[in-house]
């Protein structure tokens, strides 16, 4: 694992041991060419729940772990730790969404206000639907659904706010550094 990696994790703070010891079986003998992680903290009613996202690209890989806090209600503190790497020739698409206030103001070397990291290769997918419409705006009758299946396997959001603007940068640097790596491999 390189350096930058172990630091970024030690600084992360959420489980560096456990997620040390996963990111180093995920990356095996491979060199890292770039890395992103983002550790989140999140509110569901008087429930705090912690959970780490790290992307990892090597030579020949794009690697996910992701840590999650145990199950709600279980009597004991736990965790989980996911690995899920795939060939970057598999690597079917790279989206990076810049959502940006103010579009009018924005210029050149600006931080945009999020930025949206979603990348496939075909493990998983989400099926957006959504009730079809009519043009004829007096018709009451079911025109069924539309929609789409779109290739979903990992997404990940920084907001320059909550993050921070290193953040957004960094996960922007990936995200470059990850299409280059697919266009090498395609």
């Amino acid at each position: 694992m390189s350096a930058s990696l172990d630091k970024a994790v030690a600084t992360a703070g959420y489980y560096p041991a456990l997620a040390s010891h996963v990111l180093k079986i995920a990356i095996g003998s491979e060199r890292v060419k770039n890395h992103f992680v983002q550790a989140e903290t999140t509110f569901f009613g008087r429930e705090v729940r912690r959970h780490m996202t790290v992307l990892v690209l090597t030579p020949t890989r794009f690697i996910r772990v992701h840590i999650d806090d145990g199950q709600e209600g279980e009597a004991s503190n736990s965790a989980s730790a996911t690995i899920e790497s795939a060939l970057l020739r598999t690597v079917s698409s790279v989206a990076l969404t810049h959502i940006v206030r103010d579009p009018e103001q924005f210029r050149e070397g600006d931080i945009p206000s999020e930025v949206v990291l979603a990348v496939g290769w075909g493990v998983h997918s989400r099926i957006e639907l959504e009730p079809a419409v009519c043009p004829d705006e007096n018709c009451d009758a079911d025109h069924g659904y539309t929609g789409g299946i779109t290739g979903d396997d990992t997404m990940v959001r920084v907001s320059a706010i909550a993050d921070g603007e290193a953040s957004v940068r960094a996960l922007e640097g990936f995200a470059a550094a990850l299409n280059a790596a697919v266009g090498e491999h395609a």
